[in-house]
């Protein structure tokens, strides 16, 4: 499986926006807030399959009727949106590039939130990150806006690596840089971190 981040020469504050491309198929996770994802996706594939969301704030979903109107995609998404066509559901699996992927529910920075793991790979979304500008290697997602929950969080990292393959060894999350390696390690030490229930950021 071939993945590439089609969000990485935005300019404006966006997501990180994953094309994962095999066998014939394409699927993106995560629509971003780049305005030019759309040609970013045509330089590499002529049809899109599927938009995965990981959830639905406004830098993770604002390109998305955009995709939808030039490929026409099935959208999976947990929460409902006007552009989903299949829900996701903690313990389903889903198909990006030739892997099979288990949805695992993962609130905190937000409500329907998921990460999305195989043998090999997790796309963490902003549940957890590799570095952020307040980490590096192994960091969480913001906790302190309305609705956003610190315990919820930790509970949701604990989850993941319950269900986390010891052999998964590439980490694509929704800001920051892209992980190769021990990503068991890497959200071990988010989790340490998320613990100690101090602000990520020192305005917090």
């Amino acid at each position: 499986m071939e993945v590439h981040h089609v969000t990485e020469d935005a300019e404006t504050f966006t997501c990180n926006a994953y094309l994962a491309r095999a066998d014939g198929n394409a699927t993106l996770v995560d629509a971003g807030a780049y305005e030019g994802v759309v040609d970013a996706i045509r330089r590499r594939v002529d049809d899109l399959d599927a938009v995965v969301l990981t959830h639905q704030h406004g830098d993770h979903v604002a390109e998305l009727d955009a995709v939808c109107e030039a490929f026409d995609p099935e959208v999976y998404a947990y929460a409902d949106h006007p552009r989903r066509t299949r829900a996701l559901g903690d313990g389903d699996a889903v198909a990006i590039g030739d892997e099979a992927f288990e949805v695992v529910h993962t609130p905190g920075h937000a409500d329907d939130h998921v990460s999305l793991v195989s043998e090999t790979t997790l796309f963490s979304g902003d549940v957890v990150v590799h570095d952020d500008g307040a980490f590096d290697y192994g960091s969480f997602g913001r906790t302190d806006m309305p609705g956003q929950s610190r315990e919820a969080l930790i509970q949701s990292i604990e989850t993941l690596l319950d269900r986390m393959p010891d052999a998964v060894e590439h980490m694509y999350a929704g800001h920051g840089g892209v992980f190769h390696g021990d990503v068991r390690d890497v959200v071990e030490t988010a989790l340490e971190r998320a613990e100690k229930r101090e602000p990520k950021y020192p305005e917090e």
